[in-house]
């Protein structure tokens, strides 16, 4: 029998979410999951599509306990996952750990894996969530835009899906080598990674009448 979990605020280690190779890593809580949820840009789901299994990568956004992602109403993609139960993977890599082997090298890195059933979101509920997707990305960038058209409501699908199931996984710190390896005259540590924004380039089919406001050019060298 595997042992026990313990999750005050969270998700208890299901037999498909159980974190088995180095279980030390595995994280259960919502505390430690949502972090993970919130740092990524995009996600991949994963779905069954005429019975063979496809995956998909998407821009995704949380409120709460509910995911969401959108795509043009006529994405076969998004038609295809309502009402069903779909599992969503994340994945940010921090580093590169170079140790004095191949064997030992390896990555730090941030993960979750998610489970729930989608269902489409429409209405209030839509529009919201519209602006909440362009506040994760750029906050404060929803009150620059115009509202969105109707038609452009309509063009759109927006999905949300509960999480039911879930865990995470990160790895971080620095080389685990072979003892034998430390003499070898190798350097070994990590080599850090991170994304930012690094500028603004303007949109060159149409002429500038605007310059970018003080919210975007803070934004450049922002850590994502």
């Amino acid at each position: 029998m595997p042992r026990e979990i313990p999750v005050s605020d969270g998700f208890p280690p299901s037999e498909r979410t159980r974190v088995r190779r180095l279980p030390e890593r595995g994280l259960y809580e919502r505390s430690e999951i949502y972090p993970v949820i919130d740092s990524a840009l995009t996600c991949t789901v994963a779905y069954l599509l005429d019975g063979r299994p496809i995956a998909t990568p998407t821009a995704h956004w949380r409120d709460g306990d509910q995911l969401y992602w959108h795509g043009s109403a006529a994405s076969r993609f998004l038609k295809s996952v309502v009402g069903t139960e779909v599992c969503v993977s994340i994945h940010l890599t921090d580093g590169i750990v170079l140790a004095r082997s191949g064997f030992d090298s390896s990555m730090n890195y941030r993960s979750a894996t998610l489970f729930g059933i989608c269902e489409e979101i429409t209405g209030a509920e839509k529009v919201t969530q519209l602006d909440a997707f362009v506040e994760k990305i750029v906050p404060g960038r929803s009150k620059e835009l115009r509202a969105s058209h109707d038609q452009e409501l309509k063009a759109t699908t927006m999905l949300g899906m509960k999480i039911i199931e879930a865990s995470g996984k990160i790895r971080d710190g620095s080389v685990h080598d072979n003892s034998d390896d430390a003499n070898e005259k190798i350097w070994a540590g990590v080599l850090e990674m991170e994304t930012r924004f690094t500028g603004l380039t303007p949109d060159e089919e149409t002429p500038v009448i605007a310059a970018p406001s003080q919210l975007l050019e803070q934004m450049i060298g922002k850590k994502i």
